[in-house]
């Protein structure tokens, strides 16, 4: 399917790449460039706030990054996490970081290593380090623990290449069409096929009041994520079936 302009731009937004350099300058002026998406979004299990995901998208001549915190709140023990996804203008992945900052000190980086992927890992700094290979292209998503904008990102990777646009005109996609796209998840250690589908418009109650947004459903193994989208396709909610919990930007 040819891709629209607009289309194409939400992809390479998908490219989160920052060019690699020894150079204090370079590692300066890495995350230089436009800000696409950044914001917080509530955690909530129950209609109790349980964590906050922190997160910003950045944009530059190279592609982009995308970076997140997590932090539990109103736990006996604050457990906190960070990301960081480097990606190619193409979309495909140039270097995974996850850090867990506490209460464990775990940490793992995915790179590609020819036409696959690889993840090194610990538990700790003074574990051995590990490695395992997956037969994954590049192009596969990330969808990691505790980081809801990975979900973000696939959701604007399904929508570039299932939806198409007349210039001047709305997105056009089809319904009840699923595709198939392939995710990792490092912290798990496990990749996964999930399917993605276009459910159209949907008005829900946000924050009080009713607002009309974009749709969009996934689905494997492990559940059922409901995400609804608004019109510069930023997620603004996510419903996880059957688990009690709701992801909402605050």
């Amino acid at each position: 399917m040819k891709l629209s302009r607009q289309w194409i731009v939400l992809i390479v937004v998908l490219g989160c790449c920052m060019a690699a350099s020894a150079a204090t300058k370079d590692k300066e002026k890495e995350h230089e460039g436009q800000t696409v998406d950044s914001g917080t979004f509530g955690v909530f299990m129950g209609g109790r706030r349980v964590g906050t995901e922190t997160f910003a998208v950045y944009q530059n001549a190279n592609g982009s990054v995308i970076k997140s915190e997590f932090k539990t709140v109103n736990a006996p023990t604050e457990a906190v996490q960070t990301s960081e996804m480097q990606l190619s203008a193409g979309g495909e992945i140039r270097r995974y970081e996850w850090k867990e900052l506490s209460p464990g000190k775990g940490q793992s980086v995915v790179l590609p290593n020819d036409q696959f992927l690889t993840e090194k890992w610990s538990a700790s700094p003074q574990d051995k380090e590990q490695e395992q290979p997956y037969l994954l292209p590049a192009s596969t998503s990330i969808l990691d623990d505790y980081f809801f904008i990975h979900r973000e990102i696939l959701a604007w990777k399904f929508l570039g290449f299932a939806c198409k646009q007349d210039k001047g005109q709305a997105p056009q996609c089809p319904l009840k069409q699923r595709a198939q796209m392939g995710t990792l998840n490092p912290r798990q250690h496990s990749s996964a096929p999930m399917s993605a589908e276009y459910l159209g418009r949907e008005t829900i109650q946000f924050k009080g009041s009713p607002k009309e947004f974009n749709k969009v459903e996934f689905k494997n193994d492990g559940g059922t994520w409901q995400l609804w989208l608004d019109d510069q396709f930023k997620l603004m909610k996510v419903s996880i079936g059957g688990d009690n919990t709701e992801v909402i930007r605050d």
